[in-house]
C-alpha cells in the first residue's frame, strides 16, 4: 500500500532483497516529487540500511512500513518492524562487509534514533535536513577591457597561391 498525501509517504512490504531496490526507487521518485533531488542519495542508502537491517535480524517475521515524512526543514525516514529487540550500533572493523548500517546510518544524518512501537514492535529513524547551509562562492575578478583585439586566426596564404605560384594573366586588349 502506498499513501502519499501532500508530504508524507507510506510503503508496507516484506524486508526481502528484492524488495528493497523497489523501495529505494520510491523513496527517489517521491523525493524528485517533491523536488528534494540534493536528498536522494543519502536517503536511499538510509532506507536501504535500515531495511537490510530488518531482513538480516528482525523475527518473527520480516513485514515492515517504511515511511517518509517532510516537516517545514526536515525529512524523516523511518522503518517500522515488528521485533521488539533495539539495535545496537556495533563497533565493526572499517573493512567489514556488514555490521557497519547503523554507523552509517548516524554519519550521513542529521539525527537517527530508534523507539519502542507498542508491546511488540520497534521504529528506526533518521532525519536529513532540506536546506543545505549557505556557501560562500568568491566574487568574479572585475574584467578589464581589452586594449587591442585579439587575433583569433593566424593569417594564413592559401598552399599554392604564393606570388611566385600565381600563374600571369594575360589582359586582352581590343
Amino acid at each position: 500500500m502506498i499513501s502519499h498525501p501532500s508530504r508524507h509517504c507510506t510503503v508496507e512490504l516484506q524486508a526481502l532483497p528484492s524488495r528493497i531496490g523497489q523501495v529505494r526507487r520510491i523513496v527517489s521518485a517521491q523525493l524528485r516529487y517533491w523536488h528534494l533531488d540534493p536528498l536522494i542519495d543519502r536517503a536511499a542508502l538510509g532506507v536501504t540500511e535500515l531495511l537490510s537491517n530488518v531482513h538480516r535480524h528482525a523475527q518473527p517475521d520480516k513485514t515492515c512500513t517504511v515511511e517518509i515524512e517532510l516537516l517545514l526543514d526536515r525529512l524523516t525516514v523511518s522503518v517500522r518492524d515488528h521485533d521488539p529487540r533495539l539495535p545496537v550500533v556495533a563497533d565493526a572493523d572499517p573493512l567489514a562487509t556488514c555490521g557497519r548500517g547503523l554507523a552509517m546510518v548516524a554519519a550521513m544524518s542529521e539525527s537517527w534514533g530508534v523507539r519502542p512501537d507498542g508491546d511488540s514492535g520497534k521504529v528506526v529513524w533518521f532525519t536529513l535536513p532540506t536546506t543545505a547551509p549557505a556557501v560562500k562562492v568568491p566574487p568574479r575578478p572585475a574584467r578589464r577591457p581589452a586594449t587591442e583585439p585579439v587575433r583569433r586566426f593566424a593569417a594564413v596564404e592559401p598552399v599554392g597561391r604564393t606570388p611566385e605560384h600565381t600563374p600571369a594573366r594575360s589582359a586582352v586588349v581590343g
